[in-house]
């Protein structure tokens, strides 16, 4: 995955939108997490706080940087007797579930 941005989001005097955060944050996966998270990072950073995107678009840099970092928890938790998959750090649930290590 490119960090190449949109070109219709670098032109002179695009106004970023909730759309334009919302674009990106689409299929976020483990493997592009980081490079989600940055292209959003660059994305909002010159936007007041309370801006609506820049809002969406920290709680998202949140949200990815535990997804990369981290991995997911895929489907629902263990039944009796079954683990629950690992995160990709190989530390079980990332998420902080005891009962999965």
């Amino acid at each position: 995955m490119s960090q190449a941005e949109h070109p219709d989001r670098q032109r002179p005097g695009h106004e970023v939108t909730l759309d334009d955060v919302r674009q990106l944050m689409g299929a976020s996966t483990p493997h592009f997490a980081l490079q989600l998270r940055n292209r959003i990072a660059k994305l909002v950073r010159g936007l007041p706080a309370g801006h609506p995107a820049r809002i969406e678009g920290e709680r998202e840099i949140a949200r990815l940087t535990e997804l990369g970092l981290l991995g997911e928890l895929r489907g629902h938790a263990a039944e009796p007797g079954m683990k629950t998959l690992a995160s990709v750090t190989g530390q079980g649930d990332p998420h902080g579930d005891p009962a999965a290590h």
